[in-house]
């Protein structure tokens, strides 16, 4: 197999939090795609945040390109010279106010859509934390705070009674399968 090759690149939209651009592409067969659209996003962290009764906290959000609103976990974009566990620890006291005791554990790094998005996102669990703060949101933020158990976050989803997105069911996933392999909800007792 071979990447590949593009020929041609406009770019038709270049701002802080998106650039898109148009590329010509030649295929290693010799096919041509003349129209891909590649959307260069900054790479993002995001945090399954559990609180010392084993709900999850959650943002709840209004999404434009849905129109809907959406319960997601703590996610955003690290600033300018934050290690990674530096910009989740701040995304999640930011959006929800709650600080955890123990360093958030890495529960896995992926692209977010590769066919058409350049961005990797990484994404963290933090256990048996609380709120010590109030929320410090953007001016363009308006998020609630929610807390679902975890056990039930699942089912919830599955029978629609909670609106969630791709990354917070994939977050959740790794993070129930960490929790369950270090045994978390048997004894109560963290062991990272």
């Amino acid at each position: 197999m071979k990447k590949w090759q593009v020929h041609e690149k406009e770019t038709y939209i270049d701002t802080p939090f998106v650039k898109v651009s148009r590329e010509s592409c030649v295929l290693p067969n010799g096919a041509t795609i003349n129209d891909y659209i590649v959307n260069q996003y900054p790479d993002w962290v995001n945090a399954v945040v559990i609180n010392k009764d084993y709900e999850m906290v959650l943002v709840h959000q209004y999404r434009h390109g849905a129109r809907e609103f959406f319960s997601e976990i703590p996610a955003g974009k690290r600033e300018q010279g934050e290690t990674d566990i530096e910009g989740v620890i701040r995304e999640v006291r930011e959006e929800t106010g709650y600080t955890s005791p123990y360093t958030p554990v890495l529960l896995g790094e992926y692209f977010v859509n590769p066919a058409v998005q350049t961005n990797r996102v990484k994404t963290y669990l933090m256990l048996e934390a609380e709120q010590t703060m109030q929320q410090k949101l953007d001016k363009i933020e308006d998020i609630h705070i929610e807390h679902v158990l975890f056990h039930e976050f699942f089912r919830k989803c599955q029978r629609g009674q909670l609106q969630t997105q791709l990354l917070s069911m994939n977050g959740y996933l790794l993070a129930r399968s960490y929790l369950d392999d270090i045994g978390y909800f048997e004894n109560g007792e963290i062991e990272i």
